[in-house]
């Protein structure tokens, strides 16, 4: 065999044994509370479930046939002693003696037909002096009988056709079966249930500390305030203490950038402001028109850039209003000749840090400005977020260029050109503040034919 056939025959058992725990995986729970108390629930089920059944196989049957082959045997003695001593007019030895004995009453009945045997239903199947006193009766009487353990609760009639007569017996269920097995399934039942009550007790305040260290970072990847102390078992104190740290490092990292570049920004404002005064000292001339463009140029260039590599971390989340923002957005774009129209539905004021969410929408309606007449701003209220969809009727952007204009500097030559006077940040500026609120932007066609930014971000 060559050995690429000899790789293919190891390789299907691996993928078939891949396929099925795939299967397995996707029927399993996936939060980790429901898995631990499936790891508690799934050995105690199979434990419980081997113990009933050897029980009910072994112990129950055995000691339930060898009870009716008691009855059966104290059925036969009777049928002896009538048959041996049989009783005449007024005479109640067989009946005393069966009575004290073997605990039967028997009564002796003219001959005649026994009775129809009796309809079988579905508990008399689960019944066991109906499975396992007849088999007895039948292996040491060997005479017609007929049973009733219906009809009557708590005891058993048996009819024997013994020839010139027919005996009438009358005993106790409870002497053909065993019948506290209803002790061990409700010792069974109340250990699992104690099992389980205990199981979810001790998971619930495991799993706590580990969801309360999960809604900390998503508070610290959204910039909002949190208190957070490390609590509970060792490693996740662990891994709390950890996650404390790379806070703090993230925080003083972020700390010195900010630092960085408010000095270089005041250097470089303070050289545009010398180029500003050197050119306003010059004589107006027709050269000097566009150097001061260039200068303009460069001071909005370097507020884009100093705006993206800042991403306007330092501000803390506060209830914001949205609807209040998108009017405010409306009324600046309207100054700018555009028409604006305004739509919100569910409440709308959400925590968020409002300058840099303002400016991620306003960023959005900019682009929308430049490239349509028309714009149409939608905000509403889900059960754990908010989106708000920025329409307009320019000309769109193309399915394949939608993901690209995200990217830092770049620009469309052909299609919609996003910053058309700046450096190309403005929709990276966006994403990256929608980012920083846990959230995204999304670009697809608009209603109006032109283009939809829709960001979406958790309340």
């Amino acid at each position: 065999m060559s050995a690429p056939a000899i790789k293919a025959q190891f390789s299907r058992p691996r993928l078939i044994w891949r396929e099925f725990t795939r299967a397995l995986a996707d029927l399993l729970p996936k939060g980790l509370y429901a898995r631990s108390l499936l790891i508690v629930i799934a050995p105690m089920v199979l434990l419980q479930t081997a113990v009933a059944y050897i029980f009910m196989e072994r112990h129950w049957e055995l000691v339930t046939h060898r009870l009716s082959a008691a009855v059966a045997r104290d059925i036969g003695a009777a049928i002896e002693l009538y048959r041996e001593y049989p009783p005449g007019p007024g005479d109640d030895r067989l009946k005393t003696i069966c009575a004290d004995r073997f605990l039967i009453d028997v009564e002796v009945l003219p001959p005649g037909p026994l009775p129809p045997p009796m309809p079988k239903t579905f508990f008399s199947e689960l019944d066991p002096v109906t499975r396992a006193l007849p088999d007895e009766i039948s292996k040491q009487i060997h005479r017609p009988f007929w049973i009733d353990s219906v009809g009557r609760s708590g005891l058993v009639e048996i009819r024997v056709d013994i020839g010139d007569s027919v005996l009438r017996m009358i005993t106790h269920r409870n002497l053909a079966y065993e019948p506290n097995v209803h002790i061990f399934i409700l010792w069974m039942l109340g250990a699992s249930i104690v099992l389980l009550a205990v199981a979810i007790l001790f998971l619930r305040n495991q799993i706590r500390p580990i969801l309360r260290l999960a809604e900390a970072a998503e508070h610290f990847g959204m910039g909002r305030d949190f208190d957070f102390r490390p609590h509970g078992a060792r490693e996740v104190r662990q891994a709390g203490y950890a996650f404390l740290e790379m806070k703090k490092r993230v925080e003083r990292t972020v700390e010195q950038r900010t630092a960085m570049l408010n000095g270089v920004s005041h250097d470089l404002r303070t050289i545009l402001t010398r180029f500003k005064l050197s050119l306003a000292l010059i004589e107006e001339e027709a050269e000097i028109e566009p150097l001061q463009k260039d200068v303009e140029e460069m001071q909005r260039m370097l507020e884009a850039y100093l705006a993206f590599a800042r991403g306007d971390g330092g501000e803390a989340a506060a209830p914001t209003d949205l609807k209040a923002m998108l009017e405010e957005l409306k009324s600046d774009a309207e100054r700018q000749g555009a028409e604006v129209s305004v739509q919100t539905s569910g409440a709308l004021t959400v925590k968020l840090r409002p300058n840099a969410f303002k400016r991620c929408l306003a960023n959005l309606v900019g682009n929308a400005l430049r490239h349509g007449a028309h714009i149409a701003l939608h905000a509403t209220r889900e059960q754990r977020f908010v989106s708000v969809h920025v329409d307009d009727d320019g000309p769109g952007i193309a399915p394949e260029h939608r993901e690209d204009v995200f990217r830092p500097f770049y620009r469309l030559d052909e299609a919609r050109n996003q910053d058309e006077s700046g450096a190309g940040l403005g929709l990276a500026i966006a994403r990256d503040i929608a980012r920083a609120h846990g959230g995204d932007i999304t670009l697809a066609t608009s209603p109006m034919g032109g283009l939809r930014a829709s960001v979406r971000v958790p309340v």
